[in-house]
């Protein structure tokens, strides 16, 4: 009997959460974000496991793994309204929403607002998107979210900073907690190389779900002009098409990007690898990466899971100074070079190349700040801030 107490003792100390979200098997950046941290808070939390409360598109016929226990249609307002009663009536803890506005439909993507008002249960919002002026649609539904939110994650201290000074929202309810990354290991690139045949290559690229705000065509000019002093050179383009631009869109930015490529005469420089990669390969492709770009054109960016994963196998990184890469690749842990400049791009490689000790220097430095960003350091930091949200909430037994 004894051990029975015991064990229902310890089941009482573990966080029944309910994470709305899109999810697996939807190709979407979200979607694998909200598996990944599930995976490691499950491994802390083994007596309440995860509970995904999905946005589904219902075009796309996708068949959910067990954790998925209910479906809110995404542009079906009543289903919003459903799943907040779903919610109320369950026995979870807190509640976890992962927002980024395309998700959600509605004017802004403000359907999810009433979904969000009408929980009753202790809640946080994860902001994908920080937006920055808050008299758009946008930064009012932002307001609206922020403020019924009993606690709010961003991944930058500037986004902290932002939200704080121009949407008013107390110091104490913002928690910054980074992106998640694998634990990987550090200086396995030779090994890698191996198995995607890329040995005696240097390689360069990224892995994104592809449309036309990466970029790519600054990063495929300075590839070309890199080539000229090193022709072993291959940029890897990694990653289908976004579906919402495949929808609207078709191929147009990979064919302009193809196009680019036989312009600038760099067949043999680069590979296009047109396919949404497990998490194995994804890992398998970035370890075999000498030096990671990201040559994104929004500013206003403030997560990339992609450049995350690249500091946290140690990579060489060169970016564009969105939010996001400015305030990660900070302090010497990688290269921030001007929007849409080809040229600035190729210097910062072969500069890079031409220097191996620095380049070693920025792997170590991106590689150290890469542990904090462990996804199990993550998973520690979500349900830290969960309990202190039940406990303020009166709700935490």
């Amino acid at each position: 009997m004894k051990n029975l107490e015991k064990i229902l003792l310890e089941k009482r100390r573990y966080i029944k959460a309910i994470y709305v979200s899109s999810y697996i098997p939807r190709k979407c950046g979200i979607a694998t974000y909200t598996k990944d941290l599930t995976n490691d808070i499950n491994k802390l939390n083994p007596y309440a496991l995860a509970e995904i409360l999905v946005i589904n598109r219902p075009e796309e016929n996708l068949s959910y793994p067990w954790e998925v226990k209910f479906r809110v249609v995404q542009n079906n307002l009543e289903t919003y309204l459903q799943a907040a009663n779903y919610v109320n009536q369950s026995e979870a803890d807190v509640i976890l929403l992962e927002h980024e506005f395309g998700l959600y439909s509605g004017n802004c993507g403000d359907y999810i607002i009433p979904f969000f008002e009408s929980v009753k249960k202790p809640k946080a919002i994860t902001f994908h998107t920080v937006i920055d002026d808050p008299t758009t649609d946008y930064g009012m539904a932002f307001k609206r979210l922020s403020t019924v939110a009993d606690a709010v994650i961003v991944m930058l201290n500037d986004s902290a900073k932002k939200i704080n000074e121009k949407y008013n929202i107390d110091k104490e309810k913002i928690a910054v907690i980074p992106h998640g990354t694998p634990d990987l290991a550090l200086g396995t690139t030779e090994y890698y190389k191996k198995i995607k045949r890329l040995k005696d290559r240097i390689v360069l690229g990224n892995i994104n779900l592809l449309s036309d705000n990466k970029g790519i065509e600054y990063a495929l000019e300075a590839v070309s002009l890199v080539a000229k002093k090193y022709p072993n050179i291959i940029y890897l383009i990694i990653g289908q098409t976004h579906p919402v631009v495949l929808k609207n869109e078709g191929e147009s930015y990979r064919n302009l990007l193809r196009k680019k490529v036989k312009k600038l005469g760099i067949e043999k420089n680069v590979k296009f690898i047109n396919e949404y990669i497990s998490l194995k390969e994804l890992i398998e492709w970035l370890q075999a990466m000498d030096i990671y770009v990201t040559p994104y054109l929004n500013p206003e960016q403030s997560s990339s899971g992609a450049l995350a994963y690249a500091i946290g196998a140690g990579k060489s990184c060169i970016s564009t100074p969105y939010l996001y890469a400015k305030e990660v690749l900070s302090g010497g842990k990688g290269i921030l070079v001007p929007f849409r400049d080809p040229k600035a791009i190729a210097d910062s490689i072969i500069d890079l190349l031409d220097n191996p000790e620095k380049r070693n220097n920025m792997e170590k430095k991106a590689y150290e700040f890469g542990r904090l960003m462990t996804w199990s350091n993550v998973a520690l930091q979500h349900l830290d801030l969960f309990k202190a949200i039940m406990e303020e909430n009166n709700n935490y037994h």
